[in-house]
């Protein structure tokens, strides 16, 4: 398993395989790897011949008031765990090698990103459609694989590969969730094991929603969402948002919708927890 550090380094080595006919996937972390992140490496591996996983905190999604300085990380660990999932090449680059001093050019999608997390967090989706613009120049993969924890980003993500022409196929891994519901995060870290009790209400919560959506269709949705408020403030959660947009459009929903994503992102201590469930629902 190769480790680069160099922007260039990747590129000529993601040139090298593609004209030796080799196909590559791509698959984008802050690192601190989990369960989660591992099945996104397996999927990787069955689709391609060469595996690419960038391990990169990314300064540019964190808000001026976030943890980007106590984001967990182990790189020795993270390392250890890509090379028994098969990795080819772990991407590790250091800030100033991603974002030139004077760096005055950014990707932005601006229709998608702006509820949900964008609204809580101005910039956020700009620095992830920029960083993971750069990785896709850089790794040049035909595949990249994106969990959907982020539904958002990953719709985003989608839509700056069509908007751009991106040459890039975006596979969408289901959610792996810890034995309790607790959806995996990185983050998940900074919860005591107080607060990592009382967030299993968030799987919950969307669980509910989704059988009772099923069963009685769209017009029980606003009752849906004000039961799902009050059991996480119950829980003692301290809610950013609790939503149900349009799968689609991510807009409000309407009598024609019948793809929902249910999305919440809500705070337990200092951590910031989201979770999400897509939901058919009867026209």
């Amino acid at each position: 398993m190769k480790i680069l550090k160099a922007p260039a380094e990747l590129q000529a080595f993601a040139l090298s395989c593609k004209r030796s006919g080799k196909t590559i996937a791509l698959v984008p972390t802050m690192g601190f790897l989990h369960a989660g992140h591992l099945a996104l490496i397996d999927i990787a591996r069955q689709k391609a011949d060469v595996v690419i996983v960038s391990i990169f905190v990314n300064p540019t999604q964190f808000g001026p008031n976030e943890d980007l300085e106590r984001y967990p990380r182990d790189f020795e660990r993270d390392s250890k765990l890509c090379a028994e999932r098969g990795t080819d090449l772990i991407f590790v680059p250091n800030p100033e090698d991603m974002y030139c001093s004077d760096a005055s050019t950014f990707v932005e999608e601006t229709k998608l990103s702006q509820p949900l997390c964008g609204a809580s967090r101005p910039g956020h989706f700009r620095g992830v459609t920029t960083v993971v613009a750069k990785l896709f120049n850089l790794a040049l993969p035909d595949y990249a694989v994106f969990g959907m924890k982020d539904a958002q980003q990953l719709l985003v993500i989608k839509r700056m590969v069509r908007d751009l022409f991106f040459p890039v196929e975006i596979i969408a891994a289901p959610l792996i969730r810890e034995h309790s519901g607790l959806a995996l995060s990185s983050r998940n870290a900074y919860l005591s094991a107080d607060e990592k009790s009382r967030a299993v209400v968030l799987s919950r919560v969307l669980d509910a929603a989704g059988s009772a959506l099923r069963a009685n269709g769209i017009e029980v949705l606003p009752g849906v969402l004000e039961s799902m408020k009050h059991e996480i403030k119950n829980a003692g959660g301290k809610i950013d948002y609790v939503e149900a947009l349009d799968a689609s459009t991510l807009e409000s929903p309407t009598a024609k919708t019948v793809d929902l994503l249910i999305a919440l992102a809500v705070y337990f201590g200092k951590t910031r927890l989201i979770d999400n469930t897509f939901v058919w629902v009867k026209s």
